[in-house]
């Protein structure tokens, strides 16, 4: 299978030295709590102002909070600043492939995940923003960031399928598969689960179905594959649940006490996903290039709207909304 992705490089049939991963602890923090600090927001905005959002745009300047809640008001205005920030933030990300010494600072998986978060919390913001009512260039610039958003989940979702290196994939999986052989013996002697249920997890459809499959009915496959392997992976663990782990593992759908079991189906869930990514590449490497392209665009016009958007409120004023 050939891919611009694979290095002209033989590679020696030795054994890999496996590579420390870096720690990466810290950003994960940070990144959740990224996230708890948005739904939090939200959440606090949706309790507050229910009985705002839900009235009729001729009833809610009588409402006691629409002074507060108003795109012009004490707490929409702010609303409107934070989503104007996190729209500047939003473009950094593309800005840091071209600056030099942008690109020098962190880690371009860290910027990716931080861009993403960004970009799912902007469009719920900037909707609270101006109260759910998008008219004129600032509507049409809600609707093109919000489909630019859930175009951008599954970007993310397809670059994570395209292996950086496919001989890297390769002898990774080959790693792999030695690993939870010896494992899935392991749990064989102490009868916890037999290696035909392992084997099971890693069940794929042919090559030549994927060949034959279409491009919109792939990455949807893909996407039903990750999430059936969850539920195959809970019926793994099932077989070695006793007593109360089945309440307290959500039958199976949370790890369980069982160290070997636990670290034979991680090993046994990698290979799963590496073979799935080589299987399914001349797929979706096509999709992400053209989604790539169409992004970019999308992204743009959602700027200049809303820079148009910003412009006019700067000049007529805030009190006229």
């Amino acid at each position: 299978m050939n891919s611009i992705l694979t290095p002209n490089v033989a590679v020696a049939p030795a054994r890999a030295v496996p590579v420390a991963k870096p720690n990466n602890r810290g950003h994960r923090v940070r990144l959740v709590g990224g996230y708890l600090l948005a739904i939090s927001l939200l959440l606090a905005l949706t309790i507050y102002g229910w009985d705002y959002y839900t009235l009729d745009a001729t009833q809610r300047p009588f409402s006691a909070k629409h002074a507060l809640l108003k795109p012009s008001g004490a707490i929409g205005l702010k609303l409107g600043f934070v989503g104007m920030f996190i729209f500047f933030a939003i473009f950094l990300y593309p800005i840091r492939k071209r600056w030099a010494w942008l690109m020098k600072q962190g880690n371009t998986r860290h910027w990716l995940d931080i861009h993403i978060l960004f970009g799912l919390a902007a469009p719920f913001i900037i909707a609270f923003h101006a109260s759910f009512k998008f008219r004129g260039f600032a509507g049409i610039a809600f609707w093109i960031m919000a489909a630019v958003s859930v175009s951008g989940v599954v970007g993310r979702y397809l670059y994570a399928q395209i292996p950086r290196s496919l001989n890297a994939a390769e002898l990774s999986r080959k790693e792999t598969q030695e690993l939870q052989a010896q494992l899935s013996q392991q749990l064989a002697e102490q009868r916890l689960l037999p290696p035909a249920n392992l084997r099971e997890m890693l069940s794929l459809p042919a090559p030549e179905k994927v060949e034959s499959l279409s491009f919109l009915v792939a990455i949807p496959y893909m996407m039903l594959l990750d999430v059936s392997r969850v539920f195959r992976v809970a019926r793994l663990r099932r077989h070695a649940l006793r007593g109360m782990e089945h309440i307290t593992t959500l039958g199976g759908l949370f790890s369980t006490g069982h160290r070997e079991l636990e670290r034979a189906i991680e090993v046994a869930r990698e290979e799963a996903s590496l073979s799935k990514r080589i299987l399914f590449l001349s797929r979706s490497q096509p999709v992400f290039h053209a989604w790539h392209v169409i992004h970019k665009p999308f992204s743009y016009t959602f700027a200049f709207l809303a820079l148009i958007h910003i412009a006019t409120v700067m000049a007529m004023g805030y009190g006229l909304f």
